[in-house]
């Protein structure tokens, strides 16, 4: 949409606005976007030279230079906008220039007064005023393309406000959709999340590119489908880096197990992948199930209704899921409709709690959704806080004084018992990806949780179950009992 002028800051605060919309990348929803602009627009408007700036800055696309654009740092560092808090000049580097941005790729440029990082008591949010780097604490020298790297799916955080009726079950806070998609056709390459060279091709930590970082045009978008460039571009896999076991323990027999549910019943058996077949499909076709496929159309439900049967004729070419080293998992929307993912890993990735999103994953979009050094790292985290929960539990109830590393009182008190309340069963979860086909979930849907959708799939990876066995041997944790 065009501007037929651009505004100045002697405008209305509702053309101010409008004009900048017109500048987002889409990447944040319309309202958030709204919110979060209309937000700065208020704060700026005694400072009319600043608001200049930041007109200029965005409707130029940073042509001509700009002043500092700053607003009052928070205590926590973190703004709020509609509900979401986030690093405001990662919120405003989002909205008007990277979509996808990680909050540790901004670099301030030399020439800002107020940058985030200066911990001055105002704060730059003008997005010309940073730079996109790769993440810190990678090292550069030496990386490789890897084809198979995590997607280019953009982290779009979606914000639903104004819908009270969809507030999560508990109503402790909101469940919020993440949206993944895959990356756009246009000639410069989306930023690629690239391994380091101490770590396998599937390994999580990356470097994520800026445009600008000087590479070749056209290299392959990591959502599966690889653009022409020439041959020297080609993905190279990096596998002779070789990164030791978690566990000696030898690999199980099958790699996942897959329970197809409809609503909240089990529909026909559970599906075994072999560890022998790395990638399985799941799709609504009605050929036999066996080995690398999972046919969801052949299974039948007398209890099935007439909205089920509809959904079940979208899935389609359904979803590929790929195990890669030694249990991290991939998917792939092969389906012409989106999926919905409940992930921790992606959860951590988007700077949520775990179980604090649903992630929305587009046709064709090629994702990793857990990463078994990650989950192992978490199980022996939330083991060992259970296990000393407990036992500080125990020895209150005993009337033991606490140690000089407490803090003594009742808060102290209620988040032990909530740490000693973590059971086996919490662990568990870590090891189990959910995913609904055609229907999503959460705030913005009517349905809540992921049981009250059409159709959807519990995948139970093997090789991190094994871990939290091991885990648990190691440390012990009893299930919460009641309270007397």
């Amino acid at each position: 949409m065009s501007v037929s002028s651009t505004p100045t800051s002697n405008d209305a605060c509702l053309s101010i606005v409008h004009s900048l919309m017109c500048h987002r990348q889409g990447g944040e929803s319309e309202s958030f976007s709204k919110r979060a602009i209309e937000s700065l627009v208020k704060k700026l408007k005694e400072k009319k030279d600043e608001l200049d700036s930041l007109i200029t800055a965005v409707t130029t696309n940073g042509a001509h230079p700009s002043k500092c654009v700053t607003i009052q740092r928070t205590l926590d560092g973190r703004l709020q906008v509609a509900g979401r808090k986030g690093f405001p000049h990662v919120i405003y580097a989002r909205l008007w220039r990277w979509p996808d941005l990680h909050k540790n790729e901004l670099k301030h440029v030399k020439y800002c007064q107020f940058a985030f990082d200066l911990k001055c008591d105002s704060v730059c949010v003008n997005p010309y005023h940073y730079e996109r780097v790769a993440s810190p604490g990678i090292d550069l020298s030496g990386l490789t393309l890897s084809g198979a790297g995590p997607s280019a799916g953009l982290l779009v955080k979606e914000e639903f406000e104004g819908q009270t009726s969809h507030s999560s079950a508990d109503g402790s806070h909101s469940i919020q959709t993440i949206q993944h998609q895959p990356a756009s056709s246009h000639p410069a390459p989306s930023p690629a999340l690239l391994p380091p060279p101490d770590a396998t091709s599937s390994a999580s930590t990356g470097g994520s590119w800026s445009r600008g970082s000087g590479f070749p045009p056209n290299l392959p978008h990591q959502n599966g489908h690889l653009h022409h460039h020439p041959p020297q571009y080609w993905p190279v896999h990096n596998d002779l880096v070789f990164q030791p076991p978690i566990s000696t323990h030898p690999a199980p027999d099958y790699w996942c197990s897959i329970a197809y549910f409809e609503m909240d019943v089990q529909v026909g058996e559970t599906f075994k992948v072999p560890s022998s077949c790395p990638v399985v499909t799941v799709d609504g076709y009605v050929d036999p199930s066996g080995g690398d496929r999972f046919c969801l159309g052949q299974l039948s439900n007398v209890h099935r209704t007439e909205a089920i049967e509809r959904a079940r004729l979208h899935i389609g070419k359904g979803v590929q899921l790929e195990c890669k080293g030694e249990g991290d998992v991939w998917v792939r929307c092969l389906s012409d409709h989106a999926v919905f993912v409940q992930s921790y890993y992606l959860d951590r990735e988007a700077g949520r709690a775990p179980g604090d999103a649903v992630h929305k994953i587009y046709p064709s979009a090629y994702i990793k959704v857990f990463d078994l050094r990650q989950c192992h790292r978490q199980m022996q985290q939330q083991a060992a806080t259970a296990q000393a929960a407990a036992a500080a539990q125990a020895a209150a109830v005993a009337g033991n004084i606490p140690g000089p590393g407490s803090v003594g009182g009742i808060a102290p008190a209620i988040s032990l018992s909530a740490a000693a309340g973590i059971g086996v069963d919490d662990l568990r979860r870590l090891c189990i990806l959910r995913m609904s086909f055609v229907k999503g979930w959460g705030p913005d849907y009517p349905r809540q949780s992921i049981k009250e959708t059409p159709c959807w799939i519990e995948i139970h990876l093997h090789r991190a179950l094994q871990l939290l066995d091991e885990v648990l041997h190691t440390m012990p944790i009893a299930d919460p009992q009641p309270l007397d």
